[in-house]
C-alpha cells in the first residue's frame, strides 16, 4: 500500500463489490476480467479490447459477445471487472514509479 493514499479504502471496497459480491457472472470469470483475462473466443477478445483500447468496442464485438452466451448485465459487470483491474494495475504502476523517482531524488 503507499504511503499517502486516503482513497485505499474506496478502492479496496470497489475491488471487493466486483470480485466478492454475487452478480450474474460468476465470481471467476470476474476475476478473469479484473486481471485482464477472459474465456477463450469473443469474450477474451472484448475484455482486451477493454483493457486495451476500449474506444475500439464496436457493434459487431458486442453481437459476438451476446452470441458466445452474454446478456446485457454480463457485459456489464466484466466491463466494470476490466476497466477497474486495469486502472489499478496502472495506479499502482504510477506509484511505484513515482515512489521511486523520488526515493533515487532524495537519495
Amino acid at each position: 500500500m503507499h504511503e499517502v493514499d486516503r482513497f485505499s479504502a474506496l478502492r479496496s471496497a470497489v475491488q471487493q463489490a466486483i470480485l466478492d459480491r454475487e452478480g450474474v457472472t460468476d465470481r471467476a470469470t470476474r476475476r478473469r476480467a479484473y486481471d485482464g483475462e477472459g474465456e477463450p473466443g469473443a469474450i477474451a477478445a472484448y475484455v482486451a479490447t477493454v483493457q486495451r483500447n476500449a474506444y475500439r468496442v464496436d457493434d459487431e464485438m458486442m453481437v459476438a459477445v451476446r452470441q458466445a452466451g452474454l446478456g446485457d448485465d454480463a457485459i456489464f459487470e466484466l466491463t466494470v471487472a476490466t476497466a477497474v483491474g486495469e486502472a489499478t494495475r496502472q495506479f499502482d504502476a504510477a506509484m511505484a514509479a513515482l515512489a521511486a523517482a523520488l526515493a533515487e531524488s532524495e537519495g
